[in-house]
């Protein structure tokens, strides 16, 4: 790896197009590394390359008309870029972009949120997970830094939630949804962002249909990015920067961002 710092970042940007200058303005005064974008909601054909371009940025891209999408900006270009899961069922592209900067390897996710407990969409929530749980075991190790970003869709702990209680039986949240992603972290992720905050009311997503649910915090910490430990092992601070969702015409989420010392 290039000796130095490195920095990385995720949003959930909910049309980047929408929020473009936002997240313009954000790369500019933040300049991290890599910037990884969920939820771009745009085609690979109208992706606002040059905005990103102007700013001193490359951007690998995988999207489709109004839903999903990812995204990473970068500094340095990417190497290795690949997307979706690539292990012979539904491909899904526009939810997994992987790539590597200044050396790191970068997978960044936007997990199926699941809509009700009572739909096929949430089963398939749960295997998609199963299916990356295989993919980072088949394509790493966690012996080796890897940084793995992005919406997860799921809180992992109580702590994580402003009502659990009255979440338990959320998508998002529930014990489905938690024990899967459990089961990836324990391949060999470490929560960056606990290894330097313990208190709660953490939250990185505000319902837009709760009213007042960002000036009451009443939050979710869905947004994550969770490291191999010989990366997290060099991670010198991970931060929620609200600001972006105080901006106007946010996103529902906001960034969260980690430093490490390579």
């Amino acid at each position: 790896m290039s000796q130095g710092t490195f920095t990385i970042a995720t949003y959930n940007a909910n049309s980047v197009r929408s929020r473009l200058e936002l997240v313009v303005d954000w790369l500019r005064r933040e300049q991290p590394d890599a910037l990884c974008l969920q939820e771009t909601k745009v085609q690979d054909v109208d992706f606002p390359v040059a905005a990103f371009a102007e700013i001193g940025y490359h951007v690998a891209f995988r999207g489709q008309k109004a839903y999903a999408g990812v995204a990473i900006a970068s500094k340095e270009e990417l190497t290795d870029v690949s997307y979706g899961l690539d292990d012979g069922e539904e491909p899904d592209e526009a939810r997994l972009l992987r790539g590597v900067c200044r050396g790191v390897p970068i997978v960044n996710t936007y997990v199926p949120q699941g809509q009700a407990l009572d739909s096929d969409k949430f089963q398939y929530k749960l295997r998609w997970l199963a299916r990356l749980e295989k993919w980072f075991a088949h394509r790493y190790s966690p012996e080796r830094p890897l940084v793995w970003v992005g919406d997860f869709n799921v809180a992992p702990e109580p702590i994580d939630v402003h009502d659990p209680k009255g979440l338990a039986q959320h998508v998002d949240f529930h014990p489905l949804a938690r024990e899967a992603l459990q089961k990836i972290k324990a391949w060999g992720f470490v929560d960056v962002f606990r290894l330097h905050c313990s208190e709660p009311g953490q939250y990185t997503f505000w319902d837009y249909r709760v009213p007042t649910a960002f000036e009451h915090n009443r939050g979710w910490r869905v947004d994550h990015i969770w490291a191999t430990r010989p990366l997290a092992e060099k991670s010198t601070r991970c931060w929620i920067d609200v600001e972006a969702r105080r901006a106007p015409r946010p996103s529902d989420h906001t960034v969260l961002a980690a430093e490490f010392a390579l």
